[in-house]
């Protein structure tokens, strides 16, 4: 199951979304983000779900390796859904008790399931597409004007990058520790949903264990390089706006623009 996570991976090809600056994809996502919270139709999720796709065409990754990492969250999705169906008020379909599922509550749904899924797509894609010292530069870069202001631009952006980075290592860490306690007779299988969560909290002391290990190990590796943290730091590879990343910008606010109006005809309908 933990293998499963995609989100914080990499996925080496060579394909026009790669290629792209680091901040188009990071900004780009930022947008897309925002315009499925500015649509709350399907006409407007369409949109958002075409434009994903071609994103998802242009990346070169596998759409199954994409959808792969949506396994890992279908408890989550399930469990939103689950409270959307049973706690919308308005015109009721079906009743079970106390409980009622609405015809508002099945719409409401139904969009929060969508735009869930939309967006942990579009945010894996950006992991996919860009390695982690991509991401630190385009993040620092987009936050430089926060400097002025005495804010750790790149501290931060250290921070973020590996925190993406430790996802799937702590993923597969957390798989290994289960396999080697199933080896000494341990169920991770049988019973129902709490004995499971209940079964699963042996993993966390271990699981701990290993996340600080690998921290400290991280933390003396930085410092045997002499890191001092941003201050007079060069890059091997500078951020340069080249024609595609012009045109990507030019399709996002186009894209941004054509989300804005579907909210605008919406909302005057």
């Amino acid at each position: 199951m933990f293998k499963e996570i995609t989100l914080g991976q990499y996925y080496q090809t060579d394909s026009p979304l790669h290629r792209l600056d680091p901040r188009v994809k990071v900004s780009g996502t930022f947008v897309y983000i925002i315009s499925l919270f500015l649509v709350s139709t399907f006409t407007g999720y369409l949109y958002a779900g075409v434009f994903l796709a071609v994103c998802i065409l242009l990346s070169g990754v596998p759409f199954r390796y994409i959808w792969r990492g949506m396994r890992a969250v279908l408890v989550l999705l399930l469990i939103t859904v689950i409270f959307n169906l049973f706690l919308t008020p308005g015109t009721p379909v079906v009743r079970f008790y106390r409980l009622q599922i609405t015809i508002e509550g099945i719409r409401f749904a139904a969009k929060m399931a969508i735009r869930l899924v939309f967006l942990i797509i579009g945010s894996t894609l950006m992991t996919l597409t860009t390695t982690p010292n991509q991401l630190t530069d385009a993040m620092e870069s987009l936050m430089h004007p926060l400097k002025k202001m005495h804010v750790p631009v790149h501290e931060i952006s250290m921070m973020m990058s590996i925190a993406l980075r430790f996802i799937p290592i702590l993923m597969e860490e957390t798989d290994k520790i289960m396999k080697a306690q199933m080896v000494r007779g341990a169920d991770f299988e049988s019973g129902n949903v709490i004995t499971r969560i209940r079964n699963m909290v042996p993993l966390l002391v271990p699981l701990f264990i290993s996340a600080f290990r690998r921290a400290n190990d991280l933390a003396m590796a930085m410092e045997a390089r002499c890191y001092q943290g941003g201050e007079g730091r060069t890059r091997m590879k500078p951020l340069v706006y080249h024609r595609n990343d012009r045109n990507a910008w030019l399709i996002l606010a186009a894209y941004f623009a054509g989300a804005v109006l579907i909210r605008a005809m919406m909302l005057t309908v």
